[in-house]
C-alpha cells in the first residue's frame, strides 16, 4: 500500500508459533484431532478448509481468546492460555468484522490504539501508517462515514499498529477493490521482509497462492495437507499436461517428468514446436481434490502420506 514504514528487521530467532497435536471437542464432538503446525519468523502462512473445518476455533486458541482440550500450544515463547499484556502486544490481529467507533475520527481512532501499546513497545507512526494503508485523504474523516473498503482498511491498520511479531489475518481483503487487494499483498510481502510472521485464513485461492510461503490445509479436524501451492499440486497430481503445436496441430500429453518430455521434444523438433504449455493441477484442484477425499470417506490422504510421497 502506499507510503513505507520502515525498520531494522529484528534478528532471526527460532519458530514464533509451534503446535503439537492440539485438540479441541465441544461435548462429544471433536472438532480438532491433532493439529500440528509450526511457523518461522518472517514467514507468511495461509489456513485454508472448508465452513466448520475448525479454522476460527484454531485461530482463537492462538490469539489466546478460547481455550484447548489438549495440546501444546506455544506463541512468541508463551501458551496463549497465560498470555500477558505485554504478550498480547507483540500479536497483532485483523478480524473478519468489528464493532467500530462510529464516531471518531480515522486519524484519532488509530493514535488512541497506538496509545495502548506506548508503554510496551514502539508503535507505527499514525501517520505513516495512514498513508500506507491509503487513508491519508481520509485521515479527518469519521469512520462511520468510511465505505466498506476502506473501512476494511481501517482494521488493517488498526491489526498492525503496534508492530507485531506475529500478526493473524482473518479474510483481510473482503471488500477491498482490485487496486487495493494488490496494495494490500505488497504490504504482507513488506511485513514479511521485516520479519513479521503472519498467519492467514482466506476463502480466496488465488490470494493464498499469491501471499503463502506455505499452505495449510485443514479438514476432518487434522491437518491434510502443509507446503506451497507448487508442493502440493505436484504431490495431488503425479502427471503434467503438456500442450504444444507443431506443424499447424494442437497436441496433448500427459506426463509425470515434464521437464524431461519438453527436453526430448525440443530436441527431436527444435523451433518448430510452438505454443508450449505445461500445467499442473491449480491450488483450487488441490484443494477441491483433498478436501473431497477426506469429507467422503474416498482416502486417508494425511501430511505423513504426503511426505512419504515427496521423498
Amino acid at each position: 500500500m502506499k507510503g513505507e514504514l520502515v525498520t531494522e528487521p529484528p534478528p532471526r530467532s527460532a519458530a514464533v508459533l509451534d503446535v503439537r497435536d492440539l485438540r479441541m471437542r465441544y461435548g462429544t464432538k471433536d472438532v480438532l484431532k491433532g493439529v500440528d503446525i509450526s511457523i518461522a519468523q518472517g514467514e507468511v502462512v495461509t489456513l485454508l478448509g472448508p465452513n466448520g473445518a475448525g479454522k476460527t476455533t484454531t485461530i482463537e486458541i492462538l490469539e489466546g481468546f478460547r481455550m484447548r482440550s489438549a495440546g501444546e500450544v506455544t506463541v512468541l515463547g508463551v501458551d496463549p492460555a497465560r498470555g500477558d499484556e505485554v504478550w498480547r502486544s507483540r500479536l497483532g490481529v485483523v478480524l473478519q468484522s468489528w464493532r467500530d467507533h462510529g464516531r471518531w475520527k480515522v486519524r484519532e481512532l488509530l493514535a488512541h490504539f497506538a496509545s495502548y501499546y506506548a508503554p510496551f513497545r514502539e508503535p507505527w507512526p499514525v501517520d505513516d501508517l495512514i498513508r500506507t494503508v491509503g487513508l491519508a485523504e481520509h485521515a479527518q474523516q469519521r469512520v462511520s462515514r468510511l465505505s466498506g473498503g476502506q473501512r476494511r482498511r481501517l482494521d488493517v491498520a488498526i491489526g498492525i499498529v503496534g508492530r507485531p511479531e506475529l500478526l493473524f489475518l482473518d479474510e483481510p481483503t473482503v471488500g477491498f477493490d482490485p487496486e487495493a487487494r494488490r496494495e494490500f499483498h505488497d504490504l504482507v510481502h513488506r511485513l514479511a521482509d521485516l520479519d513479521t510472521a503472519i498467519l492467514l485464513t482466506t476463502h480466496d485461492l488465488d490470494e493464498a497462492e499469491k501471499l503463502a510461503d506455505r499452505i495449510l490445509i485443514l479438514a476432518g479436524g487434522r491437518i491434510i495437507a502443509d507446503g506451497s501451492a507448487d508442493a502440493l499440486s505436484r504431490r495431488v497430481s503425479t502427471e503434467a499436461e503438456v500442450k504444444w503445436s507443431l506443424g499447424g496441430e494442437r497436441f496433448v500429453h500427459a506426463a509425470s517428468d515434464p521437464t524431461a518430455f519438453v527436453r526430448d521434444l525440443f530436441k527431436q523438433h527444435g523451433d518448430a514446436v510452438t505454443d508450449l504449455e505445461v500445467r499442473r493441477a491449480s491450488l483450487e484442484e488441490t484443494y477441491m481434490r483433498l478436501v473431497h477425499e477426506i469429507e467422503s470417506g474416498a482416502g486417508e490422504t494425511t501430511l505423513r502420506e504426503f511426505e512419504e510421497a515427496a521423498r
